[in-house]
């Protein structure tokens, strides 16, 4: 995520405690958080995407989802 748009979720959460936000500024920061969780996840599951599991004799495993049996 942009640096300028971090800044900004800062500064209308700054804003929202100090004097509260119009429902157009209160849209904004819910975009900006929306987006900033997508891209949260997104570099999540790339990291766990990479993952394995090595066992005592050197074997490796890919990492699975949970409700994955196979």
């Amino acid at each position: 995520m942009q640096e300028s748009k971090l800044q900004r979720i800062n500064e209308l959460a700054a804003k929202s405690r100090r004097e509260g936000l119009t429902e157009e500024e209160k849209k904004e920061q819910a975009d900006l958080r929306a987006e900033y969780i997508a891209e949260w996840r997104l570099g999540v599951q790339q990291t766990l995407d990479n993952v394995y599991i090595m066992d005592e004799k050197g074997n490796k495993t890919k990492l699975r989802k949970k409700d994955e049996t196979h």
